[in-house]
């Protein structure tokens, strides 16, 4: 591919960055870059302003003119010399991947190191130590945007096809998107607007302390997207972890998305959508995914039809029928929207609610609601209780990293079965600041999200949630005092919603659910002076 036509797709993406109200400092922190470029392009661009980037070889009458001076103004191309471009040679792919890690840097994020080891571990044998692209190259490899012309192979040298040239620049596009948080034309602000060294010091002191593997820590801002993505110990920004109950208010939210198509109404009996719902005919999927269904939570001595929950080579439609139709547990359950009872069998009955309700398997569901519009690529769930619980180890199925995306789990644990990473799990809480919205895609509606976050439990039957000061919406625990939510998980992963600064956070450790919770109280505090600039103490 000639460099022009290389060069004006990648610029495309810069100037696209750049083009909003936000990005004037960044805009002119690049020298005049892509902040003016825009503004030229409706105009045309002229030879002075090609002169003022220093290459003399790029004609004043060229298409790309101004994209070309926006690269350079960017820092993305330094051309073949101090003053030359040439705009008629091709482009290889080591020189592609260049222009890439050198925008997706100039947007704010980090790349990995330059040596020959980090080039080996990206799986590419032809990647020599020497070239000037090898971070580069290791760089897209390791944020899915190439997986070279063979598992072990890239060819540097080669030179990038027109669909080639197509596929990296698309790939770098939803990358930025999901880094940027936004739509089309908002762009992150840069992180350094905050200060989290007193939370970095905290996470790597506590972590230092009680022994543990690593933590993850991702912090989100409704205006400002992502504003901390930061990891300790053993993780990185690949580590996908078993979230556990923090999946809830993802399974809830795929409810309520079938719920704004039309294809299934929260307060309505299960029994219109599922032909076994008669045996509990008032119980509603608002109910059961408030855990207010009156069905047996998470408690000991449950019926044995419960225990298909936990169990992989089930089907979750059985399942979700033995458990709804069973009268073994007839002498304790109560009518609904009486008590909370936290977790449990009936996450499983609404899981196969709506996959009745859609005429969709739970994994199509959370694909189609999330994985695609959000590019939550990590996002899949698994039925992993049966090895922890048989194997005795609190975190056996963390190791590895749950099943592959894609793969259908016959019986996916709905309430807490998400395995995700850090980078995922942040873009579905800037989701829920950005009224329900991933780039151009509405995922839940704001009447959605006002369900989801409200105090269900309180406002429909005065109940409380583990104590007074503690109510529960759909999927999310609610602060009464300071309206936080909060979604933890029984192996150290914390979420938490601040709605009324604008501020998500979610924590990942491998431990146990007391461990994460320690850590997530120490850090709201420091996390919302950071972002705040003072602390509700």
């Amino acid at each position: 591919m000639g460099r022009v036509i290389g060069v004006v797709l990648a610029a495309t993406v810069a100037a696209s960055l750049v083009s909003g109200a936000a990005a004037t400092d960044r805009a002119a922190a690049a020298d005049g870059g892509c902040g003016r470029v825009v503004t030229a392009r409706g105009t045309g661009p002229t030879q002075a302003f090609a002169e003022v980037q220093g290459f003399a070889d790029v004609d004043a009458s060229s298409f790309a003119v101004a994209d070309i001076a926006c690269l350079r103004g960017l820092g993305i191309t330094t051309g073949t010399s101090p003053t030359t471009f040439e705009p008629g040679a091709f482009v290889t792919r080591e020189q592609m991947a260049a222009f890439l890690a050198r925008l997706w840097r100039a947007v704010g994020e980090t790349c990995g190191g330059s040596t020959q080891a980090f080039a080996e571990v990206q799986g590419f044998a032809d990647v020599d130590a020497s070239s000037f692209a090898v971070a580069d190259i290791a760089c897209l490899r390791g944020l899915g945007i190439t997986t070279g012309t063979s598992p072990t192979t890239f060819e540097p040298g080669a030179f990038v096809t027109r669909e080639q040239m197509a596929a990296f620049v698309a790939r770098t596009w939803r990358q930025v998107v999901r880094a940027g948080c936004g739509d089309e034309t908002t762009v992150r602000a840069p992180a350094t607007a905050y200060d989290f060294a007193a939370v970095t010091s905290l996470v790597q002191e506590f972590v230092d302390e009680n022994a543990l593997s690593g933590a993850g820590l991702i912090v989100v801002q409704g205006d400002d997207c992502v504003i901390r993505h930061e990891h300790w110990g053993g993780f990185d920004r690949d580590r996908v972890s078993l979230v556990a109950s923090s999946s809830k208010m993802i399974s809830a939210g795929v409810l309520l998305h079938l719920a704004d198509d039309g294809l299934l109404d929260m307060d309505a009996p299960v029994a219109d959508v599922v032909s076994w719902g008669s045996a509990n005919p008032d119980i509603t999927p608002a109910q059961l995914v408030s855990n207010s269904s009156g069905l047996i939570g998470l408690a000991f001595g449950i019926p044995s039809p419960y225990y298909c929950q936990f169990r992989l080579d089930e089907a979750l439609q059985s399942c979700a029928e033995a458990i709804f139709t069973t009268a073994d547990d007839d002498p304790d359950v109560i009518p609904p929207d009486t008590e909370f009872r936290y977790g449990g069998a009936q996450w499983q009955v609404a899981g196969a609610v709506a996959e009745v309700a859609s005429g969709r398997t739970w994994r199509e569901l959370i694909d189609e609601i999330y994985v695609a519009p959000c590019g939550a690529d990590s996002l899949v769930f698994g039925s992993p209780f049966e090895e922890v619980f048989l194997g005795g180890s609190t975190h056996a199925a963390v190791s590895n990293g749950g099943p592959s995306p894609g793969t259908d789990v016959t019986n996916p644990n709905i309430e807490g079965g998400a395995y995700i990473t850090s980078a995922d799990y942040g873009t579905l809480l800037l989701m829920h600041l950005r009224d329900g919205r991933c780039g151009g895609d509405q995922v839940l509606s704001p009447e959605a999200l006002a369900l989801a976050h409200g105090d269900r439990i309180g406002s429909v039957y005065s109940g409380d949630a583990d104590g007074p000061d503690t109510g529960y919406g759909l999927g999310w625990y609610v602060d009464r005092e300071s309206g936080r939510l909060t979604a933890p998980g029984a192996y150290g992963t914390v979420a938490w919603l601040d709605l009324d600064d604008g501020y998500g956070a979610y924590l990942a450790l491998e431990a146990d659910a007391a461990v994460g919770e320690r850590l997530a109280e120490q850090l709201i505090p420091v996390i919302e002076e950071s972002v705040t600039g003072f602390a509700d103490r």
